[in-house]
């Protein structure tokens, strides 16, 4: 794209991103741009009845609703406020007529591929980033002290954040721009899951593995999962890999973890001193919590979750659809801050130099030692050993669509939700993989040219071609 044309696009979204109010098709006579998408007058109603083309937000992906957006965007360009000249227009012409003729004057795709693209400064540049004092927030962590933000022209603050619960509440109520969250909770918030339904986008993933299963040191005769009938295990939340991590594990031994055992959803900060209370058996938790526990002397790791699954997703940088749409130019520049800071995470030479910075009392408030141990891979287990595994949490910012598909079927299999599942199509609405794979290229990083692959756990291959099969493969399931 010429500089002319990515200046007039720039322009396009700046005077309309703030604006839009209908994602309706604006090549279409039927629908209404002056009115809101989530209208009701009669109007609305019935023009949408009548629009083959229509599609509520709600079924748009991410992509959909960035493309309608543009397309929206320099339609009005076109007609200004004549939404009445417009409809009449394409009612004369047809829209597909119209969208080939702007199509050979104006660049359309590339205009869509450019949303990505550096087309201006942020239209919002103060943001507030709600994180959970965890390891797993690395890259949203360190990219303020490190100056992640600041090099794409963010004053982005981070704002250390109890439990996900809070978490959730507070980006749902506009307090958080964006927020550190748990890869299933995009999902689950977009479904309506554990809150109401708000379509939520997820286009970096923050960490691969990462977690661990600590038991107390009074259970170190009971590492068979077998022996584990009556324990009490925590969780950080129940939309959480720990979650579905912890009942595949536990399944896996023939116990079923609403029956056998009990899961308690537990703050992580708060972990620990749970364990030393006798309040847990053991939990499955992302560290640095796992690696305090030995810290302490009160537990041991069992086994790190990328035993059970190796590189799972754990965390990931989420935010409302709203946020992408309305704010094009400061998405992109948030999503290149993250992207950017996960790629340095990745590199096991700036382990040490990450621990450090986001050690302190404002952040993960933990001894650097601890947090090092974790980074690095070179960490005592509690049993007596110095173990080295330099992947024990990782740093690939792809959200492949497998991964999204398989958190739907464990949401599934435990009731989570129930009824018809579209799993690729919520995997694609949420996970935006094209806007990971566009900035990590622009950045001069490797990108998969794939969104799908199988994965396998505990031994079991998972394809994500067949999901209800996989649901119903399980003898162990609500």
């Amino acid at each position: 794209m010429d500089g002319t044309s990515r200046e007039t696009v720039s322009t396009t979204l700046k005077e309309t991103s703030m604006t839009i109010k209908s994602l309706g098709n604006p090549f279409s006579d039927k629908t209404d741009l002056r009115h809101g998408a989530e209208c009701g007058c009669d109007s609305c109603l019935s023009s949408h009845g009548h629009d083959k083309d229509h599609i509520e937000p709600h079924q748009m992906n991410g992509e959909q609703m960035m493309e309608r957006a543009v397309e929206s965007a320099i339609v009005r360009s076109v007609f200004g406020q004549n939404d009445i000249g417009r409809r009449s227009f394409m009612g004369m012409i047809g829209g597909t007529t119209a969208a080939a003729a702007l199509a050979s004057v104006f660049p359309l795709e590339q205009a869509k591929a450019a949303i990505l693209d550096n087309l201006g400064p942020p239209e919002k540049t103060d943001l507030n980033i709600g994180f959970v004092p965890i390891t797993c927030a690395t890259p949203i962590i360190m990219a303020q002290p490190l100056g992640f933000y600041e090099r794409y022209g963010l004053n982005a603050q981070v704002i250390k954040t109890a439990g996900w619960a809070v978490a959730r509440d507070k980006s749902l109520s506009g307090e958080y721009d964006a927020s550190h969250m748990l890869t299933p909770m995009p999902l689950a918030m977009t479904l309506g899951a554990g809150s109401v339904a708000t379509p939520y986008i997820m286009p970096a993933v923050e960490n691969i593995n990462g977690q661990a299963i600590v038991l107390s040191n009074e259970h170190l005769d009971k590492r068979d999962p077998k022996q584990w009938k009556g324990f009490t295990f925590g969780v950080p939340f129940e939309y959480s890999m720990h979650n579905f991590l912890l009942r595949y594990y536990v399944a896996e031994f023939g116990l079923d973890p609403d029956k056998d055992i009990q899961i308690r959803v537990v703050p992580p900060p708060e972990m620990v001193a749970n364990l030393r209370a006798g309040n847990l058996d053991g939990y499955l938790s992302p560290d640095p919590f796992n690696q305090r526990a030995v810290f302490e002397g009160i537990g041991f790791l069992h086994i790190l979750t990328k035993e059970i699954w190796e590189g799972h997703p754990c965390c990931a940088f989420a935010a409302p659809l709203s946020f992408a749409t309305e704010l094009p130019n400061t998405y992109g520049a948030l999503l290149k801050s993250i992207i950017d800071a996960t790629q340095y995470a990745s590199s096991p030479d700036n382990r040490k130099e990450i621990a450090e910075a986001i050690s302190p009392t404002n952040y993960l408030n933990q001894p650097v030692t601890v947090v090092e141990q974790v980074l690095t891979g070179t960490y005592a287990d509690g049993l007596g050993e110095v173990k080295r595994v330099p992947d024990r949490i990782d740093f690939d910012p792809f959200p492949w669509h497998s991964m999204g598909v398989w958190i739907l079927t464990q949401m599934k299999r435990w009731g989570y939700i129930d009824g018809d599942v579209d799993y690729a199509g919520v995997a694609e609405q949420v996970y935006l993989a094209a806007d990971a794979r566009k900035v990590m290229t622009d950045l001069g990083y490797d990108a998969p040219d794939i969104t799908y692959k199988s994965h396998t756990i505990m031994g079991k291959t998972f394809d994500p071609a067949t999901p209800e099969a996989y649901v119903d493969s399980f003898e162990i399931k609500r």
